[in-house]
């Protein structure tokens, strides 16, 4: 009897001293759940959470990009709209540029947009640097949206695109004005510093999207990443 009631005591003392001292208000933002997602917080279990939960609440996915730096991201909030009967349009927004420049404006679900500017801010830019000795100035891409099933089989699940979740990178165009393409330089013994860029990048994108596919997936990869934001965790 002594016995339990000094355990409950012990069990009381310590939720007392919890409740009293709040440890968990000396987390570090980006490990406390309870803070909103920002742009810089690097990934951990808890950034990932807090990602995946911006797919069910579009102004949440809004405020983590107006928390970015003043005229760092541009781009337009749309209303929900259906461009293709079978493929409505929700939490999308019309992107300009982020960091960089992109070969064309393009639709993009929010939730994959702040992926792409913690992928950009966080990782391509420095692997840029340290492996070409100049950022990147422009992202040359084949698009987001496409109404279709995975690889346009006409039946199967549709496609991370045909919610304009999924973003194809074919290639970059870098400060100093050098182009690096991923057709032409994912194994380019000519010039290896592009070849560990290009693989450099696709592993690092690997930490910030759902699904990432590259040439060594299948010969429709061969010359673009495929980046999206599903939840299937494939790094290819």
């Amino acid at each position: 009897m002594i016995r339990r009631l000094l355990k409950v005591f012990v069990f009381l003392f310590i939720a007392l001293a919890v409740i009293v001292t709040r440890p968990w208000q000396y987390l570090p933002t980006h490990w406390d759940p309870s803070a909103p997602l920002v742009l810089t917080d690097p990934m951990n279990p808890v950034t990932r959470w807090k990602l995946s939960a911006l797919d069910a609440s579009p102004q949440a996915c809004l405020d983590v990009l107006d928390s970015a730096p003043a005229n760092f991201i541009d781009y337009l909030p749309l209303e929900d709209y259906t461009p293709v009967a079978g493929c409505p349009l929700s939490n999308v927004v019309r992107v300009t540029a982020t960091g960089v420049a992109f070969s064309s404006r393009f639709t993009a679900a929010c939730p994959l947009l702040v992926r792409w500017v913690m992928f950009e801010y966080q990782a391509l830019q420095p692997l840029a640097q340290a492996h070409l000795n100049s950022p990147v100035d422009t992202v040359e891409h084949l698009g987001t949206f496409a109404c279709r099933n995975v690889y346009g089989r006409e039946r199967g699940r549709r496609s991370q695109h045909a919610t304009a979740s999924a973003f194809d990178v074919a290639g970059f165009t870098l400060e100093n004005g050098e182009q690096v393409n991923v057709l032409g330089d994912w194994n380019n013994a000519e010039a290896p510093a592009k070849a560990d860029f290009l693989q450099a990048a696709h592993q690092a994108a690997c930490g910030y999207f759902g699904t990432v596919l590259g040439p060594d997936y299948n010969q429709a990869h061969a010359n673009h990443f495929h980046l999206d934001s599903s939840r299937f965790s494939i790094c290819r």
